[in-house]
């Protein structure tokens, strides 16, 4: 009888929605458009995107999409985002007449779900600078690749590297996205502050083994890229 009381007690917190998906879009301005940009950018932000809706607002230093903005929003429940419903015609025409007119015809959106068991850092512990390593999986390889990451956290942990990882959901091919947290800035990444991967990979699980995991990468990744990017807390949502 006490075990079923137990598990009615239980019931409730299983049907709690969590909220660990990231709603994100890119978008990039005119290059002689900039400053317009920026200025209409924030007043929509400020305006229309509060509570549950804030942005957070990156810019895109390196990689393919470098120029670009990169705005989140979240953490958020896959609940909220379908009762969400339209957005109201004032929000859809202001960035129609304001913003939209100076950016160009490029961008994506996506949903990305933070996955707890891979991360070790929490998911609203952000920093002003962040990586962002794509790793695209081959098809049928997800528990290798998952593998792979788990891996990879017992030497962020054993260097205190805050790395953030998440899935790719009903947004385009499987892909993990690690967001590697850079709490003390940019020296992060020089080798006086931490050691090279491969050392560090050694390190951790044996000599060698840097090698037998760049073979198991090659299987189950497709591709990969990275890029740097910096929060722009003036252009997000207050």
């Amino acid at each position: 009888m006490r075990k079923i009381f137990l598990l009615c007690l239980l019931v409730p917190l299983l049907g709690i929605s969590q909220n660990n998906v990231m709603s994100t879009f890119r978008v990039f301005p005119k290059t002689d458009k900039l400053m317009e940009f920026e200025k209409a950018f924030t007043t929509h932000a400020q305006k229309y995107h509060t509570g549950s809706w804030k942005w957070r607002v990156y810019y895109i230093e390196s990689g393919p999409d470098a120029g670009g903005f990169h705005v989140t929003e979240g953490p958020l429940s896959w609940e909220q985002i379908d009762k969400r419903g339209d957005l109201s015609a004032e929000h859809t025409a202001d960035w129609a007449k304001n913003v939209s007119p100076l950016t160009v015809d490029r961008g994506s959106s996506g949903y990305f779900t933070f996955i707890t068991e891979l991360s070790n850092v929490e998911l609203t512990d952000f920093s002003d600078k962040i990586i962002i390593n794509h790793m695209f999986v081959k098809p049928g390889m997800i528990g290798e690749a998952t593998e792979l990451v788990r891996k990879l956290k017992k030497v962020w942990a054993a260097d205190k590297e805050s790395v953030a990882v998440y899935s790719a959901s009903i947004s385009g091919p499987p892909q993990f996205v690690t967001v590697t947290r850079l709490k003390n800035g940019l020296k992060e990444l020089s080798p006086e502050f931490r050691k090279p991967m491969p050392e560090r990979f050694n390190t951790v699980h044996g000599e060698g083994a840097w090698t037998y995991y760049l073979a198991d990468y090659a299987k189950a990744i497709e591709n990969r890229w990275s890029e740097l990017l910096v929060f722009r807390a003036d252009l997000s949502s207050k």
